[in-house]
Protein backbone atom coordinates (compact mmCIF):
# COMPACT_ATOMS: atom_id res chain seq x y z
CA UNK A 1 0.00 0.00 0.00
CA UNK A 2 2.83 2.39 0.84
CA UNK A 3 4.54 1.62 -2.47
CA UNK A 4 1.33 2.39 -4.38
CA UNK A 5 0.87 5.66 -2.50
CA UNK A 6 4.48 6.59 -3.22
CA UNK A 7 4.01 5.95 -6.93
CA UNK A 8 0.87 8.08 -6.94
CA UNK A 9 2.68 10.89 -5.16
CA UNK A 10 5.55 10.80 -7.63
CA UNK A 11 3.14 10.80 -10.57
CA UNK A 12 1.31 13.83 -9.19
CA UNK A 13 4.64 15.54 -8.59
CA UNK A 14 5.79 15.00 -12.16
CA UNK A 15 2.46 16.12 -13.61
CA UNK A 16 2.61 19.26 -11.54
CA UNK A 17 6.09 19.94 -12.93
CA UNK A 18 4.79 19.56 -16.47
CA UNK A 19 1.89 21.95 -15.93
CA UNK A 20 4.05 24.32 -13.91
CA UNK A 21 6.71 24.84 -16.58
CA UNK A 22 4.49 24.50 -19.62
CA UNK A 23 2.17 27.28 -18.50
CA UNK A 24 5.09 29.59 -17.96
CA UNK A 25 6.23 29.30 -21.57
CA UNK A 26 2.82 29.35 -23.25
CA UNK A 27 3.02 33.09 -23.84
CA UNK A 28 6.46 32.88 -25.46
CA UNK A 29 5.60 29.89 -27.64
CA UNK A 30 2.14 31.00 -28.79
CA UNK A 31 1.83 34.77 -28.25
CA UNK A 32 5.20 36.22 -29.18
CA UNK A 33 6.43 33.21 -31.15
CA UNK A 34 9.81 33.49 -29.51
CA UNK A 35 12.12 30.50 -29.39
CA UNK A 36 12.00 28.72 -26.07
CA UNK A 37 15.16 29.25 -24.00
CA UNK A 38 15.54 26.22 -21.74
CA UNK A 39 18.75 27.49 -20.13
CA UNK A 40 17.17 30.77 -19.09
CA UNK A 41 14.13 29.00 -17.65
CA UNK A 42 16.27 26.57 -15.64
CA UNK A 43 18.54 29.29 -14.27
CA UNK A 44 15.54 31.44 -13.29
CA UNK A 45 14.19 28.57 -11.18
CA UNK A 46 17.40 27.64 -9.34
CA UNK A 47 18.64 31.14 -8.48
CA UNK A 48 17.34 33.34 -5.68
CA UNK A 49 14.63 35.98 -6.24
CA UNK A 50 12.78 38.80 -4.47
CA UNK A 51 9.40 37.13 -4.88
CA UNK A 52 8.05 33.62 -4.57
CA UNK A 53 6.77 32.82 -8.05
CA UNK A 54 3.87 30.38 -8.12
CA UNK A 55 2.68 30.15 -11.74
CA UNK A 56 2.20 32.18 -14.91
CA UNK A 57 -1.13 32.04 -16.74
CA UNK A 58 -1.00 33.91 -20.04
CA UNK A 59 0.31 37.37 -19.19
CA UNK A 60 -0.58 37.17 -15.51
CA UNK A 61 2.13 36.28 -12.98
CA UNK A 62 0.92 34.79 -9.72
CA UNK A 63 3.51 35.16 -6.98
CA UNK A 64 3.95 35.88 -3.28
CA UNK A 65 5.59 39.30 -2.70
CA UNK A 66 8.46 39.47 -0.23
CA UNK A 67 9.76 42.41 1.84
CA UNK A 68 12.34 44.72 0.25
CA UNK A 69 14.73 46.27 2.78
CA UNK A 70 17.31 48.74 1.43
CA UNK A 71 19.90 50.88 3.19
CA UNK A 72 20.88 53.84 1.02
CA UNK A 73 23.04 56.60 2.50
CA UNK A 74 22.20 55.52 6.04
CA UNK A 75 18.47 55.65 5.34
CA UNK A 76 16.36 52.49 5.59
CA UNK A 77 13.67 52.02 2.95
CA UNK A 78 11.26 49.09 3.05
CA UNK A 79 8.29 48.00 0.94
CA UNK A 80 6.94 44.86 -0.71
CA UNK A 81 8.43 43.49 -3.93
CA UNK A 82 5.02 43.71 -5.63
CA UNK A 83 5.70 47.43 -6.05
CA UNK A 84 8.15 46.55 -8.82
CA UNK A 85 5.38 44.80 -10.79
CA UNK A 86 7.65 41.89 -11.76
CA UNK A 87 10.44 44.21 -12.93
CA UNK A 88 8.28 46.52 -15.04
CA UNK A 89 7.99 49.46 -12.63
CA UNK A 90 10.10 51.64 -10.33
CA UNK A 91 9.24 52.60 -6.77
CA UNK A 92 10.78 55.30 -4.57
CA UNK A 93 13.63 55.65 -7.04
CA UNK A 94 14.52 51.95 -7.09
CA UNK A 95 14.00 49.22 -9.68
CA UNK A 96 14.36 45.48 -10.03
CA UNK A 97 15.23 44.86 -13.71
CA UNK A 98 13.80 41.68 -15.25
CA UNK A 99 16.53 41.57 -17.89
CA UNK A 100 19.90 43.05 -18.76
CA UNK A 101 23.14 43.32 -16.78
CA UNK A 102 21.32 44.15 -13.52
CA UNK A 103 18.73 41.38 -13.79
CA UNK A 104 17.43 40.31 -10.41
CA UNK A 105 19.34 43.04 -8.54
CA UNK A 106 17.84 46.12 -6.91
CA UNK A 107 19.29 49.28 -8.45
CA UNK A 108 18.81 52.99 -7.95
CA UNK A 109 17.47 54.83 -10.98
CA UNK A 110 17.88 58.44 -11.98
CA UNK A 111 15.18 60.85 -13.12
CA UNK A 112 15.68 59.89 -16.77
CA UNK A 113 15.14 56.21 -15.92
CA UNK A 114 18.78 55.14 -16.29
CA UNK A 115 20.60 53.14 -13.63
CA UNK A 116 22.77 55.14 -11.22
CA UNK A 117 26.00 53.20 -11.44
CA UNK A 118 27.64 55.24 -8.67
CA UNK A 119 24.93 54.54 -6.10
CA UNK A 120 25.97 52.30 -3.22
CA UNK A 121 22.95 50.58 -1.73
CA UNK A 122 22.87 47.64 0.66
CA UNK A 123 20.18 45.06 0.02
CA UNK A 124 18.92 43.29 3.17
CA UNK A 125 15.70 42.09 1.57
CA UNK A 126 13.91 38.88 2.55
CA UNK A 127 14.46 36.84 -0.60
CA UNK A 128 12.95 33.51 -1.56
CA UNK A 129 15.83 31.51 -0.07
CA UNK A 130 15.82 33.62 3.10
CA UNK A 131 12.09 33.10 3.57
CA UNK A 132 12.55 29.37 2.97
CA UNK A 133 15.29 29.37 5.63
CA UNK A 134 12.85 30.84 8.12
CA UNK A 135 10.34 28.12 7.26
CA UNK A 136 12.89 25.31 7.66
CA UNK A 137 14.16 26.76 10.96
CA UNK A 138 10.57 26.93 12.19
CA UNK A 139 9.98 23.30 11.18
CA UNK A 140 13.19 22.12 12.89
CA UNK A 141 12.41 24.08 16.05
CA UNK A 142 8.84 22.79 16.35
CA UNK A 143 9.98 19.26 15.55
CA UNK A 144 12.65 19.03 18.22
CA UNK A 145 10.78 21.03 20.85
CA UNK A 146 7.90 18.55 20.63
CA UNK A 147 10.24 15.56 20.78
CA UNK A 148 12.11 17.08 23.74
CA UNK A 149 8.87 17.68 25.65
CA UNK A 150 7.82 14.06 25.15
CA UNK A 151 11.14 12.81 26.54
CA UNK A 152 10.86 15.15 29.51
CA UNK A 153 7.35 13.98 30.34
CA UNK A 154 8.17 10.29 30.10
CA UNK A 155 11.82 9.40 29.33
CA UNK A 156 11.25 5.63 29.32
CA UNK A 157 8.17 5.61 27.07
CA UNK A 158 8.39 4.15 23.58
CA UNK A 159 8.52 6.72 20.74
CA UNK A 160 5.25 7.59 19.03
CA UNK A 161 4.28 9.49 15.89
CA UNK A 162 6.97 11.70 14.40
CA UNK A 163 9.23 10.81 17.32
CA UNK A 164 9.45 7.21 16.09
CA UNK A 165 10.69 8.51 12.72
CA UNK A 166 13.21 11.04 14.02
CA UNK A 167 14.69 9.04 16.91
CA UNK A 168 16.43 6.39 14.73
CA UNK A 169 18.02 9.20 12.70
CA UNK A 170 19.25 10.91 15.86
CA UNK A 171 20.69 7.63 17.15
CA UNK A 172 22.35 7.07 13.77
CA UNK A 173 24.03 10.51 13.89
CA UNK A 174 25.21 9.89 17.46
CA UNK A 175 26.53 6.34 17.07
CA UNK A 176 27.65 6.11 13.44
CA UNK A 177 28.86 9.67 12.87
CA UNK A 178 29.76 11.45 16.11
CA UNK A 179 31.09 8.60 18.29
CA UNK A 180 32.92 6.72 15.56
CA UNK A 181 34.54 9.84 14.06
CA UNK A 182 35.33 12.01 17.08
CA UNK A 183 35.74 9.60 19.95
CA UNK A 184 35.17 10.21 23.68
CA UNK A 185 34.80 13.99 23.21
CA UNK A 186 31.90 13.69 20.78
CA UNK A 187 29.28 15.16 23.12
CA UNK A 188 30.55 18.73 22.86
CA UNK A 189 30.07 18.58 19.07
CA UNK A 190 26.79 16.67 19.07
CA UNK A 191 24.38 19.68 19.09
CA UNK A 192 26.15 21.20 16.09
CA UNK A 193 26.26 17.93 14.16
CA UNK A 194 22.57 17.19 14.75
CA UNK A 195 21.59 20.72 13.74
CA UNK A 196 23.79 20.51 10.66
CA UNK A 197 22.39 17.15 9.56
CA UNK A 198 18.70 18.02 9.95
CA UNK A 199 19.12 21.52 8.52
CA UNK A 200 20.66 20.17 5.32
CA UNK A 201 18.25 17.24 5.11
CA UNK A 202 15.06 19.26 5.58
CA UNK A 203 16.14 21.97 3.14
CA UNK A 204 17.16 19.33 0.59
CA UNK A 205 13.73 17.70 0.83
CA UNK A 206 11.88 21.03 0.76
CA UNK A 207 13.73 21.92 -2.44
CA UNK A 208 12.16 18.89 -4.13
CA UNK A 209 8.60 20.03 -3.45
CA UNK A 210 7.47 22.01 -6.54
CA UNK A 211 4.91 24.19 -4.76
CA UNK A 212 4.86 26.62 -1.83
CA UNK A 213 6.37 26.39 0.78
CA UNK A 214 8.81 24.16 -1.07
CA UNK A 215 10.75 24.69 -4.27
CA UNK A 216 13.43 27.06 -2.98
CA UNK A 217 16.97 26.04 -3.85
CA UNK A 218 18.47 26.78 -0.42
CA UNK A 219 21.19 24.12 -0.23
CA UNK A 220 21.89 24.70 -3.92
CA UNK A 221 22.84 28.29 -3.10
CA UNK A 222 26.61 28.72 -2.94
CA UNK A 223 26.33 31.34 -0.16
CA UNK A 224 24.37 29.04 2.15
CA UNK A 225 26.83 26.20 1.51
CA UNK A 226 29.74 28.57 2.21
CA UNK A 227 28.25 29.64 5.55
CA UNK A 228 27.72 26.03 6.63
CA UNK A 229 31.32 25.22 5.66
CA UNK A 230 32.60 28.28 7.53
CA UNK A 231 30.77 27.14 10.67
CA UNK A 232 32.64 23.85 10.46
CA UNK A 233 35.92 25.70 9.88
CA UNK A 234 35.38 27.97 12.90
CA UNK A 235 34.50 25.02 15.16
CA UNK A 236 37.72 23.26 14.08
CA UNK A 237 39.78 26.41 14.56
CA UNK A 238 38.50 27.30 18.03
CA UNK A 239 38.31 23.79 19.47
CA UNK A 240 41.51 22.27 18.05
CA UNK A 241 43.94 21.20 20.77
CA UNK A 242 47.64 21.96 20.98
CA UNK A 243 48.55 18.72 19.22
CA UNK A 244 46.45 19.77 16.23
CA UNK A 245 48.27 23.09 15.91
CA UNK A 246 51.66 21.51 16.62
CA UNK A 247 51.07 18.98 13.86
CA UNK A 248 50.16 21.82 11.51
CA UNK A 249 53.16 24.08 12.12
CA UNK A 250 55.72 21.50 13.24
CA UNK A 251 54.72 18.25 11.58
CA UNK A 252 56.44 15.30 13.33
CA UNK A 253 58.49 12.87 11.28
CA UNK A 254 59.19 15.42 8.53
CA UNK A 255 62.83 16.37 7.68
CA UNK A 256 63.91 19.78 9.00
CA UNK A 257 64.76 21.06 5.52
CA UNK A 258 61.05 20.91 4.68
CA UNK A 259 60.34 23.27 7.59
CA UNK A 260 63.24 25.76 7.44
CA UNK A 261 64.24 28.10 5.93
CA UNK A 262 61.18 27.71 3.66
CA UNK A 263 58.22 26.44 5.74
CA UNK A 264 56.98 24.16 3.00
CA UNK A 265 55.11 21.67 5.19
CA UNK A 266 53.40 24.31 7.37
CA UNK A 267 52.20 26.03 4.19
CA UNK A 268 50.80 22.74 2.88
CA UNK A 269 49.08 22.02 6.21
CA UNK A 270 47.52 25.50 6.34
CA UNK A 271 46.29 25.17 2.77
CA UNK A 272 44.83 21.77 3.67
CA UNK A 273 42.95 23.31 6.60
CA UNK A 274 41.49 25.95 4.27
CA UNK A 275 40.65 23.38 1.59
CA UNK A 276 38.52 21.29 3.96
CA UNK A 277 35.58 23.73 4.21
CA UNK A 278 35.95 24.58 0.52
CA UNK A 279 35.45 20.91 -0.38
CA UNK A 280 32.38 20.73 1.86
CA UNK A 281 30.90 23.81 0.20
CA UNK A 282 31.49 22.70 -3.39
CA UNK A 283 30.31 19.12 -2.84
CA UNK A 284 26.94 20.15 -1.38
CA UNK A 285 26.37 22.97 -3.86
CA UNK A 286 27.30 20.95 -6.95
CA UNK A 287 25.27 17.85 -6.09
CA UNK A 288 22.06 19.66 -5.17
CA UNK A 289 22.23 22.14 -8.05
CA UNK A 290 23.05 19.43 -10.60
CA UNK A 291 20.03 17.39 -9.52
CA UNK A 292 17.68 20.33 -10.02
CA UNK A 293 19.17 21.19 -13.40
CA UNK A 294 18.83 17.62 -14.70
CA UNK A 295 15.23 17.30 -13.50
CA UNK A 296 14.26 20.64 -15.08
CA UNK A 297 16.10 19.70 -18.25
CA UNK A 298 13.97 16.60 -18.78
CA UNK A 299 10.79 18.65 -18.31
CA UNK A 300 12.02 21.25 -20.79
CA UNK A 301 12.44 18.54 -23.43
CA UNK A 302 8.66 18.39 -23.79
CA UNK A 303 8.45 22.11 -24.55
CA UNK A 304 11.43 21.98 -26.93
CA UNK A 305 9.96 19.10 -28.92
CA UNK A 306 6.55 20.78 -28.75
CA UNK A 307 7.94 23.64 -30.85
CA UNK A 308 8.66 21.09 -33.57
CA UNK A 309 5.28 19.33 -33.54
CA UNK A 310 2.60 18.11 -31.16
CA UNK A 311 3.39 14.49 -32.08
CA UNK A 312 7.05 14.98 -31.09
CA UNK A 313 5.97 16.50 -27.78
CA UNK A 314 3.68 13.58 -26.97
CA UNK A 315 6.39 11.12 -27.99
CA UNK A 316 9.12 12.64 -25.84
CA UNK A 317 6.75 13.23 -22.91
CA UNK A 318 6.71 9.51 -22.10
CA UNK A 319 10.49 9.40 -21.86
CA UNK A 320 10.63 12.72 -19.99
CA UNK A 321 8.10 11.59 -17.40
CA UNK A 322 9.92 8.31 -16.77
CA UNK A 323 13.28 10.05 -16.49
CA UNK A 324 11.77 12.76 -14.26
CA UNK A 325 10.39 10.12 -11.92
CA UNK A 326 13.77 8.40 -11.82
CA UNK A 327 15.64 11.65 -11.15
CA UNK A 328 13.07 12.59 -8.50
CA UNK A 329 13.63 9.33 -6.64
CA UNK A 330 17.38 9.74 -7.04
CA UNK A 331 17.23 13.28 -5.64
CA UNK A 332 15.43 11.99 -2.55
CA UNK A 333 18.32 9.59 -2.03
CA UNK A 334 20.86 12.35 -2.70
CA UNK A 335 19.11 14.58 -0.15
CA UNK A 336 19.89 12.05 2.59
CA UNK A 337 23.36 11.20 1.27
CA UNK A 338 24.52 14.83 1.09
CA UNK A 339 23.30 15.53 4.62
CA UNK A 340 25.16 12.43 5.79
CA UNK A 341 28.37 13.20 3.90
CA UNK A 342 28.55 16.84 5.03
CA UNK A 343 27.96 15.85 8.66
CA UNK A 344 30.34 12.89 8.51
CA UNK A 345 33.21 14.91 7.03
CA UNK A 346 32.66 17.65 9.60
CA UNK A 347 32.80 15.04 12.37
CA UNK A 348 36.00 13.57 10.91
CA UNK A 349 37.59 17.02 10.87
CA UNK A 350 36.54 17.55 14.49
CA UNK A 351 38.07 14.20 15.41
CA UNK A 352 41.36 15.19 13.81
CA UNK A 353 41.31 18.50 15.70
CA UNK A 354 40.91 16.88 19.14
CA UNK A 355 42.93 13.73 18.57
CA UNK A 356 45.53 13.18 21.25
CA UNK A 357 49.00 12.62 19.83
CA UNK A 358 51.35 10.19 21.52
CA UNK A 359 55.03 9.84 20.90
CA UNK A 360 55.94 6.95 18.70
CA UNK A 361 57.93 5.07 21.36
CA UNK A 362 55.95 6.19 24.41
CA UNK A 363 54.39 3.30 26.32
CA UNK A 364 50.98 3.49 27.86
CA UNK A 365 50.87 3.47 31.72
CA UNK A 366 49.26 0.03 31.72
CA UNK A 367 52.13 -1.37 29.62
CA UNK A 368 54.76 0.16 31.92
CA UNK A 369 53.04 -1.32 34.98
CA UNK A 370 52.90 -4.77 33.38
CA UNK A 371 56.61 -4.67 32.49
CA UNK A 372 57.72 -3.57 35.96
CA UNK A 373 55.64 -6.27 37.65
Amino acid sequence: MRRINLNKALSILVLFFLVFFTTQTIQASEGEKEKFNAGELIIDHIIDSHEWHIITVGEKHISIPLPIIIIDGGKITSFMSSRFEHGHATYKGYALPAEGDHKGKIVKVQEDGSVDENAKIFDFSITKNTFSLFISIFIISILFIQISKRYQRNPVSSPKGIQSLIEPIIVFVIDDIAKSSIGPKYQRYLPFLLTLFFFILINNLMGLVPFFPGGANVTGNITVCAVLALFTFFVITFTGNKNYWAHMFNTPGVPWWLKVPLPLMPIIEVLGAITKPFVLMVRLFANITAGHIIALGFVCLIIIFGEISAAAAYGISVISVLLSVFIGMLEILVAFIQAYVFTLLSALYFGMAVEEHHKEHELAPEAVKAITE
